[in-house]
Protein backbone atom coordinates (compact mmCIF):
# COMPACT_ATOMS: atom_id res chain seq x y z
CA UNK A 1 0.00 0.00 0.00
CA UNK A 2 2.99 2.59 0.98
CA UNK A 3 4.83 1.46 -2.38
CA UNK A 4 1.98 2.14 -4.41
CA UNK A 5 0.41 5.25 -2.50
CA UNK A 6 3.75 7.14 -3.09
CA UNK A 7 3.61 5.80 -6.77
CA UNK A 8 0.60 7.73 -6.94
CA UNK A 9 0.93 10.36 -4.76
CA UNK A 10 2.87 13.27 -6.46
CA UNK A 11 2.68 16.62 -6.89
CA UNK A 12 0.74 16.76 -9.39
CA UNK A 13 -1.27 14.66 -12.60
CA UNK A 14 -1.66 15.19 -15.87
CA UNK A 15 -5.36 15.94 -15.05
CA UNK A 16 -4.06 19.11 -13.69
CA UNK A 17 -2.66 20.87 -17.04
CA UNK A 18 -6.11 20.14 -18.79
CA UNK A 19 -9.21 21.93 -19.44
CA UNK A 20 -11.84 20.94 -16.59
CA UNK A 21 -13.82 19.33 -19.22
CA UNK A 22 -11.37 16.90 -20.14
CA UNK A 23 -9.54 17.27 -16.68
CA UNK A 24 -11.58 15.23 -14.75
CA UNK A 25 -11.15 12.11 -16.44
CA UNK A 26 -7.73 12.30 -16.10
CA UNK A 27 -8.15 12.64 -12.51
CA UNK A 28 -10.87 10.55 -11.67
CA UNK A 29 -8.67 7.54 -12.10
CA UNK A 30 -6.30 8.99 -9.75
CA UNK A 31 -8.55 9.60 -7.19
CA UNK A 32 -10.21 6.38 -7.21
CA UNK A 33 -6.80 4.66 -6.89
CA UNK A 34 -6.06 6.75 -3.87
CA UNK A 35 -9.30 6.00 -2.29
CA UNK A 36 -8.77 2.33 -2.61
CA UNK A 37 -5.42 2.89 -0.74
CA UNK A 38 -7.14 4.56 1.80
CA UNK A 39 -10.16 2.58 2.97
CA UNK A 40 -7.63 -0.40 3.20
CA UNK A 41 -5.18 1.59 4.80
CA UNK A 42 -7.58 2.87 7.18
CA UNK A 43 -9.39 -1.35 7.71
CA UNK A 44 -5.77 -2.04 8.32
CA UNK A 45 -5.11 0.72 11.24
CA UNK A 46 -8.59 0.11 12.58
CA UNK A 47 -7.71 -3.87 12.69
CA UNK A 48 -4.57 -3.20 14.89
CA UNK A 49 -6.35 -0.70 17.14
CA UNK A 50 -9.08 -3.42 17.95
CA UNK A 51 -6.34 -6.24 18.31
CA UNK A 52 -4.58 -3.63 20.80
CA UNK A 53 -7.75 -3.40 22.19
CA UNK A 54 -8.84 -6.73 23.14
CA UNK A 55 -5.52 -7.14 24.44
CA UNK A 56 -6.22 -4.65 26.89
CA UNK A 57 -9.58 -5.73 28.29
CA UNK A 58 -7.35 -9.63 28.53
CA UNK A 59 -5.25 -8.56 30.86
CA UNK A 60 -8.19 -7.69 33.11
CA UNK A 61 -10.00 -10.85 34.94
CA UNK A 62 -12.57 -11.68 37.19
CA UNK A 63 -11.30 -11.63 40.01
CA UNK A 64 -10.48 -7.56 41.59
CA UNK A 65 -6.89 -7.89 43.08
CA UNK A 66 -5.56 -9.92 40.07
CA UNK A 67 -7.04 -7.37 37.65
CA UNK A 68 -5.24 -4.97 39.54
CA UNK A 69 -1.93 -6.35 39.33
CA UNK A 70 -2.57 -7.47 35.96
CA UNK A 71 -3.87 -3.61 34.95
CA UNK A 72 -0.13 -2.03 36.97
CA UNK A 73 2.01 -4.71 34.91
CA UNK A 74 0.63 -3.39 31.35
CA UNK A 75 0.58 0.14 32.06
CA UNK A 76 3.88 -0.35 33.85
CA UNK A 77 5.71 -2.24 30.55
CA UNK A 78 8.41 -0.13 29.41
CA UNK A 79 8.30 -1.00 25.36
CA UNK A 80 4.15 -0.34 25.12
CA UNK A 81 3.65 0.48 21.24
CA UNK A 82 2.14 3.76 19.98
CA UNK A 83 -1.35 2.65 19.52
CA UNK A 84 -0.95 1.37 23.09
CA UNK A 85 -0.22 4.42 24.55
CA UNK A 86 -3.04 6.29 22.55
CA UNK A 87 -5.78 3.91 23.76
CA UNK A 88 -4.60 4.48 27.37
CA UNK A 89 -5.28 8.23 26.59
CA UNK A 90 -8.39 7.31 25.24
CA UNK A 91 -9.89 6.25 28.60
CA UNK A 92 -9.06 9.29 29.96
CA UNK A 93 -10.10 11.72 27.36
CA UNK A 94 -12.21 10.02 24.73
CA UNK A 95 -13.06 12.81 23.28
CA UNK A 96 -10.03 14.06 22.02
CA UNK A 97 -8.05 10.18 20.93
CA UNK A 98 -11.14 8.75 19.13
CA UNK A 99 -10.61 6.12 16.92
CA UNK A 100 -10.29 8.37 14.15
CA UNK A 101 -8.05 9.85 15.79
CA UNK A 102 -5.73 7.70 16.31
CA UNK A 103 -5.81 5.92 12.75
CA UNK A 104 -5.34 9.72 11.45
CA UNK A 105 -2.33 9.69 13.25
CA UNK A 106 -0.92 5.72 12.76
CA UNK A 107 -1.70 6.30 9.06
CA UNK A 108 0.88 9.56 8.85
CA UNK A 109 3.49 7.87 10.15
CA UNK A 110 3.00 5.14 8.61
CA UNK A 111 4.57 6.23 4.98
CA UNK A 112 7.05 9.00 6.76
CA UNK A 113 8.59 6.93 9.32
CA UNK A 114 9.22 3.34 7.57
CA UNK A 115 8.95 3.91 3.93
CA UNK A 116 11.52 6.37 3.78
CA UNK A 117 14.28 5.03 6.03
CA UNK A 118 13.67 1.65 4.57
CA UNK A 119 14.39 3.11 0.89
CA UNK A 120 17.59 5.13 2.65
CA UNK A 121 19.04 1.64 4.54
CA UNK A 122 18.59 -0.38 1.13
CA UNK A 123 20.47 2.67 -0.52
CA UNK A 124 23.21 2.61 1.93
CA UNK A 125 23.55 -1.30 1.70
CA UNK A 126 23.90 -1.52 -2.20
CA UNK A 127 26.21 1.48 -2.04
CA UNK A 128 28.53 -0.46 0.44
CA UNK A 129 28.40 -3.75 -1.58
CA UNK A 130 29.49 -1.98 -4.70
CA UNK A 131 32.57 -0.52 -2.77
CA UNK A 132 33.40 -3.32 -0.36
CA UNK A 133 36.56 -1.51 1.10
CA UNK A 134 34.34 1.08 2.13
CA UNK A 135 32.16 -1.91 3.63
CA UNK A 136 35.07 -3.21 5.50
CA UNK A 137 36.08 0.47 6.92
CA UNK A 138 32.93 0.66 8.21
CA UNK A 139 33.03 -2.58 9.76
CA UNK A 140 36.11 -2.37 11.53
CA UNK A 141 34.98 0.96 13.16
CA UNK A 142 31.89 -0.91 14.72
CA UNK A 143 34.30 -3.74 16.17
CA UNK A 144 36.55 -1.09 17.57
CA UNK A 145 33.95 1.14 19.11
CA UNK A 146 31.39 -1.49 20.03
CA UNK A 147 33.14 -4.69 20.15
CA UNK A 148 31.39 -8.19 19.83
CA UNK A 149 30.73 -9.07 23.14
CA UNK A 150 27.29 -6.77 22.68
CA UNK A 151 25.12 -5.48 19.84
CA UNK A 152 24.98 -2.05 19.10
CA UNK A 153 22.87 0.37 21.23
CA UNK A 154 21.70 3.77 20.23
CA UNK A 155 24.36 5.26 22.96
CA UNK A 156 27.43 3.80 20.74
CA UNK A 157 26.06 6.06 17.63
CA UNK A 158 28.17 9.45 18.15
CA UNK A 159 31.24 7.16 18.97
CA UNK A 160 30.74 5.64 15.30
CA UNK A 161 31.58 8.73 12.60
CA UNK A 162 32.17 7.17 9.99
CA UNK A 163 28.60 5.13 10.22
CA UNK A 164 27.28 8.65 10.22
CA UNK A 165 29.10 9.57 7.63
CA UNK A 166 27.69 6.75 5.43
CA UNK A 167 24.28 7.69 6.53
CA UNK A 168 24.54 11.35 5.44
CA UNK A 169 27.04 10.16 1.95
CA UNK A 170 23.90 8.24 0.79
CA UNK A 171 21.03 10.74 1.79
CA UNK A 172 23.09 12.88 -0.51
CA UNK A 173 23.36 10.83 -3.59
CA UNK A 174 19.30 9.12 -2.42
CA UNK A 175 17.49 11.40 -0.62
CA UNK A 176 14.14 9.26 0.30
CA UNK A 177 12.37 12.62 -0.93
CA UNK A 178 14.03 14.45 -3.60
CA UNK A 179 12.06 16.79 -4.34
CA UNK A 180 11.00 17.42 -0.42
CA UNK A 181 7.18 18.39 0.19
CA UNK A 182 5.73 20.41 -1.67
CA UNK A 183 5.57 23.82 -0.39
CA UNK A 184 3.32 26.90 -1.22
CA UNK A 185 4.16 30.06 -2.00
CA UNK A 186 1.97 32.82 0.73
CA UNK A 187 2.40 35.48 -1.48
CA UNK A 188 4.12 36.90 -4.39
CA UNK A 189 8.21 37.00 -3.99
CA UNK A 190 11.69 36.64 -6.25
CA UNK A 191 13.71 33.93 -5.95
CA UNK A 192 17.08 33.99 -8.33
CA UNK A 193 15.44 36.79 -10.28
CA UNK A 194 12.05 34.49 -10.93
CA UNK A 195 8.91 36.19 -9.94
CA UNK A 196 7.00 33.62 -8.58
CA UNK A 197 3.48 34.25 -7.32
CA UNK A 198 1.47 33.99 -5.02
CA UNK A 199 -0.48 30.87 -4.39
CA UNK A 200 2.21 28.64 -6.56
CA UNK A 201 3.11 25.37 -5.68
CA UNK A 202 7.00 24.69 -5.08
CA UNK A 203 8.86 21.87 -5.41
CA UNK A 204 12.48 21.60 -3.96
CA UNK A 205 14.98 19.54 -6.07
CA UNK A 206 17.23 18.00 -3.18
CA UNK A 207 18.31 15.75 -5.32
CA UNK A 208 19.99 17.68 -8.42
CA UNK A 209 21.32 20.30 -5.67
CA UNK A 210 23.51 17.54 -3.64
CA UNK A 211 24.67 16.55 -6.56
CA UNK A 212 25.57 19.85 -8.07
CA UNK A 213 29.64 19.87 -9.28
CA UNK A 214 29.92 23.34 -8.07
CA UNK A 215 29.59 22.15 -5.13
CA UNK A 216 30.82 18.41 -4.48
CA UNK A 217 33.66 17.04 -6.29
CA UNK A 218 33.02 13.83 -7.86
CA UNK A 219 29.64 14.02 -7.26
CA UNK A 220 27.78 10.88 -8.27
CA UNK A 221 30.99 9.44 -6.49
CA UNK A 222 30.42 7.15 -3.11
CA UNK A 223 32.50 9.03 -0.74
CA UNK A 224 31.49 9.13 2.59
CA UNK A 225 34.99 10.43 3.64
CA UNK A 226 33.97 13.70 2.56
CA UNK A 227 32.02 14.36 5.55
CA UNK A 228 34.41 13.27 8.54
CA UNK A 229 36.48 16.54 7.73
CA UNK A 230 35.08 19.41 8.41
CA UNK A 231 31.85 17.91 8.38
CA UNK A 232 30.06 20.50 10.20
CA UNK A 233 30.54 22.93 7.05
CA UNK A 234 29.48 19.43 4.63
CA UNK A 235 26.27 18.51 6.24
CA UNK A 236 24.86 22.22 6.19
CA UNK A 237 24.87 21.82 2.61
CA UNK A 238 22.83 18.58 2.41
CA UNK A 239 18.77 18.96 3.43
CA UNK A 240 17.33 15.34 3.03
CA UNK A 241 14.81 16.29 5.34
CA UNK A 242 14.05 20.14 4.21
CA UNK A 243 14.85 23.77 6.00
CA UNK A 244 13.81 25.76 8.81
CA UNK A 245 10.42 25.78 10.05
CA UNK A 246 9.09 23.60 7.60
CA UNK A 247 12.01 20.65 8.82
CA UNK A 248 10.81 17.08 8.99
CA UNK A 249 10.30 16.61 12.27
CA UNK A 250 11.23 13.07 12.20
CA UNK A 251 14.73 13.72 11.29
CA UNK A 252 16.31 12.86 14.82
CA UNK A 253 14.31 9.78 15.08
CA UNK A 254 14.81 8.64 11.21
CA UNK A 255 19.48 9.43 11.58
CA UNK A 256 19.19 7.12 14.15
CA UNK A 257 16.57 4.54 13.09
CA UNK A 258 19.01 4.27 9.97
CA UNK A 259 22.24 4.65 12.02
CA UNK A 260 21.03 1.62 14.47
CA UNK A 261 19.74 -0.88 11.44
CA UNK A 262 22.18 -0.10 9.17
CA UNK A 263 25.04 -0.53 11.84
CA UNK A 264 23.60 -3.61 13.37
CA UNK A 265 23.48 -4.99 9.71
CA UNK A 266 27.15 -4.66 9.21
CA UNK A 267 27.93 -5.94 13.08
CA UNK A 268 26.16 -8.96 12.86
CA UNK A 269 26.79 -10.32 9.38
CA UNK A 270 28.78 -10.56 6.49
CA UNK A 271 27.59 -9.03 2.79
CA UNK A 272 28.59 -9.86 -0.48
CA UNK A 273 26.95 -9.40 -4.00
CA UNK A 274 24.75 -12.11 -5.38
CA UNK A 275 26.96 -11.68 -8.64
CA UNK A 276 30.39 -10.51 -9.49
CA UNK A 277 29.52 -7.11 -11.21
CA UNK A 278 27.88 -4.26 -9.42
CA UNK A 279 24.48 -3.84 -8.01
CA UNK A 280 22.21 -2.15 -10.39
CA UNK A 281 21.82 1.58 -8.73
CA UNK A 282 18.88 2.12 -11.40
CA UNK A 283 16.28 4.75 -9.31
CA UNK A 284 12.69 3.87 -9.88
CA UNK A 285 9.79 6.16 -10.71
CA UNK A 286 7.84 7.33 -7.29
CA UNK A 287 7.60 10.25 -5.28
CA UNK A 288 9.88 8.72 -3.13
CA UNK A 289 13.35 7.37 -4.53
CA UNK A 290 13.29 3.60 -4.90
CA UNK A 291 15.66 1.36 -6.58
CA UNK A 292 14.07 -0.09 -9.56
CA UNK A 293 15.09 -3.29 -8.78
CA UNK A 294 14.84 -4.19 -5.31
CA UNK A 295 18.09 -5.25 -3.25
CA UNK A 296 19.34 -8.94 -3.76
CA UNK A 297 22.13 -9.82 -1.54
CA UNK A 298 24.12 -12.60 0.40
CA UNK A 299 24.83 -12.45 3.68
CA UNK A 300 25.95 -15.16 6.80
CA UNK A 301 26.36 -14.35 10.19
CA UNK A 302 29.84 -13.35 11.68
CA UNK A 303 31.24 -15.63 13.77
CA UNK A 304 31.99 -13.67 16.27
CA UNK A 305 28.50 -12.32 16.58
CA UNK A 306 26.47 -15.56 16.50
CA UNK A 307 26.00 -15.72 20.08
CA UNK A 308 24.51 -12.15 20.01
CA UNK A 309 22.06 -12.89 17.60
CA UNK A 310 19.27 -14.33 19.69
CA UNK A 311 19.09 -10.84 21.55
CA UNK A 312 17.26 -9.49 17.66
Amino acid sequence: MLEEGFALAGASNVGDFLPWSLGWIARIGVERKLARIHNNTDQLTQTLIDEQRKMRKASATTAEEEEAVHSILYEKRKNKTLIESLLSLQESQPEQYTDLFIKSLVSSLLPAGTHTSSITIEWAVSLLLNNPEKLEKLMHEIDDRVGCGRLLEESDLPKIPYLNSVISETLRMYPADPLLVPHESVKECKVGGCTIPGGTMILINVYAIQRDPEIWSEPTKFLPERFTDDSKLKRSKIFPFGMGRRRCPGEALAMMEEGLVLGTLVQCFEWRRVESKDVDMKEGSSLSLPKEHPLQALCRPRQSMISMLPQF
